[in-house]
């Protein structure tokens, strides 16, 4: 039997990636978690990036999407805060006399690659927690992002540069 063809007409969206009782060595009641990879609104099993981050009741789901929306508005309050340290450090470098301006400005762009990393990584954490694919999580995050543009972002204009940070 061809397996290959046998696995290509079917639907693995439900499909539990977790570790399927490997490893559980001892421990029955550990949970398992389900990796959708079509949307859902079912949080049954649902972990969120990390194996630890396990929804297993209407409280830890509520409470999850609360942590969701704060770490998103988070995201825009770290955005903002670069964006200020971007424009300090410009005023910074053209006030210091010219002997020193390479200097400071090798040291200001030192650390806004490191900001920029730190930003970089920050929103990338927030799309695996929005490729949970679950509808709860993926409104928890837009709901936190238009929180954060709220409180952080009077400043900037409500058009992103780019799609994923």
């Amino acid at each position: 039997m061809d397996h290959h063809a046998h696995h290509m007409g079917m639907d693995h969206g439900d499909m539990d990636h977790g570790h399927g009782g490997h490893g559980d060595m001892g421990g029955g009641n550990q949970h398992k978690c389900s990796m959708n990879m079509l949307f859902t609104w079912d949080t049954k099993d649902l972990c969120i990036v990390y194996r630890w981050w396990h929804v297993d009741s209407t409280l830890s789901l509520v409470i999850s999407l609360l942590a969701i929306v704060a770490f998103v508005a988070g995201y825009e309050a770290l955005r903002e805060g670069i964006r200020r340290f971007e424009i300090s450090s410009n005023k910074r470098a053209e006030t210091v006399p010219r002997q020193n301006k390479v200097e400071v400005t090798r040291r200001a762009h030192l650390l806004k690659s490191i900001l920029y990393g730190v930003q970089n990584f920050y929103a990338f954490l927030i799309m695996l927690i929005f490729m949970t694919y679950n509808g709860w999580v993926m409104i928890a995050v837009s709901v936190g992002a238009a929180l954060g543009y709220f409180l952080f972002g009077g400043s900037t204009t409500a058009t992103k540069d780019t799609a994923c940070h």
